[in-house]
């Protein structure tokens, strides 16, 4: 007869032949051989389990994983990306990180932030005292939906939650009376590039400061032009103008990435010939949707109903 003693251990070894045996009945394959992947719905993936939500959770957070380590530009992948994260936190919605990876990389069009927020929203019910989900609920609807209200409810709500800094208050004092702009903007990008342990998503959110950083010299320019019509009565020719003979500048300040300040011939706009449009932090859905490249449609799903089942 077997003793109390061994039960623990007799126990812990069936468990690890029947994980074993999940993994080995997983056929690995490389992102590259996969073509547009097989996805499941996550209510079948779920079922399929057998309990083992752990291991099937793990083996789908790879592929979502392997699609942003071998596409030069992830964010494109939003579709295939919101699926697999739609599964890992359906069969497992205890995970962490999954939804966090998920407000970074579903960013390619209107339809993929607003699947990572309905992600978000899952986390809350899960991660309820996790102050970061809410708090980057509230920076996708400020910086990517324009949705200053709802935003300043979500960073107010994560404000509340233990261990969120203090000036998350302030942010959403700030939101409410319709004073954000740039300084707004930087201080959430720099709070989700602290708190971020991924390098890539660190690399994305100081892309995003640069960016910022970059129309902060371009609104410099901006009031140098206004200037210089004021005291000439007529516009530049070219940026140059501001800083020639007859400027109003000692020197154009440098365009951070090493290139030039333009005018661009249909906007009339200065703006940095690296990005070759001025950043846009509020204005109207339709040309926000142009400028970012986004295809909005009413019609364009937000969740996985295409899924393959």
């Amino acid at each position: 007869m077997i003793g109390k003693g061994w039960i623990a251990p007799v126990a812990l070894l069936l468990f690890a032949t029947s994980a074993f045996a999940v993994h080995g009945r997983i056929e690995i394959q490389k992102r590259a051989d996969l073509g547009t992947p097989f996805v499941p719905r996550p209510e079948v993936a779920r079922l399929s389990s057998m309990g083992f939500h752990t291991a099937l959770a793990d083996f789908y957070w790879l592929q979502a994983v392997q699609i942003v380590g071998a596409s030069q530009k992830p964010e494109e992948e939003g579709t295939v990306l919101g699926r697999f994260i739609d599964v890992v936190t359906t069969v497992d919605p205890w995970v962490g990180h999954p939804y966090r990876f998920a407000a970074v990389w579903l960013t390619g069009s209107e339809a993929d932030v607003r699947h990572a927020n309905m992600l978000l929203e899952r986390s809350t019910a899960y991660h309820p005292d996790d102050w970061r989900n809410a708090f980057y609920l509230g920076f996708n609807h400020f910086y990517y939906l324009e949705q200053p209200d709802e935003a300043a409810q979500w960073i107010e709500r994560a404000a509340r939650l233990p261990d969120s800094p203090e000036y998350l208050v302030g942010l959403a004092a700030r939101l409410r009376a319709g004073h954000a702009g740039l300084d707004v903007a930087a201080g959430l990008i720099q709070e989700l590039a602290q708190e971020t342990a991924d390098p890539y998503e660190r690399a994305e959110f100081e892309k995003m400061l640069e960016e910022i950083h970059t129309e902060r010299l371009a609104r410099m320019l901006d009031r140098a032009r206004a200037k210089y019509r004021e005291r000439h009565g007529r516009d530049i020719a070219r940026v140059a103008d501001l800083a020639g003979p007859d400027g109003v500048l000692r020197r154009l300040p440098r365009e951070p990435h090493g290139w030039e300040w333009e005018i661009d011939a249909e906007t009339g706009e200065i703006v940095s010939s690296w990005y070759g449009e001025r950043y846009r932090l509020h204005s109207d859905p339709e040309a926000r949707a142009q400028i970012d490249g986004w295809r909005v449609s009413p019609e364009e799903p937000t969740t996985t109903e295409g899924s393959e089942s």
